[in-house]
C-alpha cells in the first residue's frame, strides 16, 4: 500500500551545478527536498518513482542523472569522473534519484518510466500495481504541469494553461483522486504537461479514501507550471 506520496516537477535546474554558482529558484527546491523529506518519515519499505519517458517500463534502481546531457561545457569532467559506470536515466526519474540522493535516502528504490502517449487506464493500472509491490510503498510522482503559461514558455502561451494547471492544483489540494484520474490526456499533451501519466498513477496507487494533502509550491515562474505537494493515507 501507499504509506506516502509527494508531487514534484523535474525541471533540469533543479540539479545543482546547472545554474552557476547562484541557485535558480530556491524556493522550489526547498519545497521538494520538504516534500522528499515527508516521505521519508513515513518510514517506506520501497521508494518507487514514477515520471514521464519515451515508453512504460521499469529502469533500473541504481540509475542517475546524466547531468552532463544539459551542461555539458560546464559539468561533463565532475560528472564523468564521478558517474561508476551507472545507468543513465531520462530527466524525470534523474532528478527523482537526485532528491533522493541528496536526502540521504540509501534504502530499496524503483524507478518507473511511463510513456507520454500511456492511457488513463494504463497509469491507474501501473499504480495499483506499484502500490501491491510492499506493505509500505513511498510514491515519488515527478512531473511538470503544462508549459504554456506565458509569451516566453516553451511552448508559448495556451489560454488553456492557468485553468488547466488551478484544476489539477485544486485536485491534489481536495486529495480529488477521481479528478486526477479523469486528466484528459490529450489536452495534458496540447499544454505540454509532462507531469500527467506519473499524476495518474498516483491516482491508482493510493485507496479511494481523500488523503490528507499538503500544497508546497504551485507557481510557473518560467512559463511552466511547477506543483509539489505530499499527500498521505489517512489513518
Amino acid at each position: 500500500m501507499i504509506a506516502a506520496a509527494a508531487l514534484c516537477p523535474c525541471p533540469p535546474l533543479l540539479a545543482p551545478g546547472l545554474t552557476g554558482q547562484e541557485e535558480a529558484l530556491p524556493e522550489l527546491r526547498a519545497a521538494c527536498a520538504a516534500a522528499v523529506a515527508r516521505l521519508l518519515a513515513a518510514a517506506p519499505e520501497v521508494i518507487a518513482v514514477v515520471g514521464p519517458d519515451e515508453r512504460t517500463g521499469p529502469w533500473p534502481p541504481d540509475g542517475r542523472l546524466d547531468v552532463a546531457a544539459y551542461a555539458p561545457a560546464v559539468v561533463r569532467a565532475a560528472e564523468t569522473a564521478g558517474a561508476g559506470g551507472r545507468p543513465s536515466l531520462p530527466l524525470s526519474l534523474g532528478i527523482g534519484a537526485l532528491l533522493l540522493d541528496e536526502a540521504g535516502y540509501a534504502g530499496p528504490r524503483a524507478l518507473h518510466g511511463v510513456a507520454q502517449t500511456e492511457p488513463p487506464a494504463g497509469c491507474l493500472a501501473l499504480g495499483r500495481e506499484i502500490a501491491a509491490s510492499a506493505a509500505r510503498v513511498g510514491l515519488l510522482a515527478m512531473g511538470d504541469g503544462s508549459a504554456r503559461r506565458s509569451l516566453s514558455a516553451p511552448g508559448y502561451l495556451d489560454e488553456r494553461a492557468a485553468p488547466f494547471d488551478a484544476a489539477v492544483e485544486r485536485a491534489v489540494r481536495d486529495g480529488d483522486l477521481a479528478a486526477l484520474g479523469a486528466l484528459d490526456p490529450e489536452l495534458a499533451a496540447a499544454l505540454l504537461a509532462a507531469g500527467r501519466p506519473a499524476w495518474q498513477v498516483l491516482a491508482g496507487g493510493m485507496n479511494a479514501a481523500p488523503p490528507e494533502t499538503k500544497i508546497l509550491y504551485a507557481d510557473a515562474p518560467l512559463g511552466v507550471a511547477y506543483l509539489v505537494a505530499t499527500l498521505v493515507p489517512r489513518p
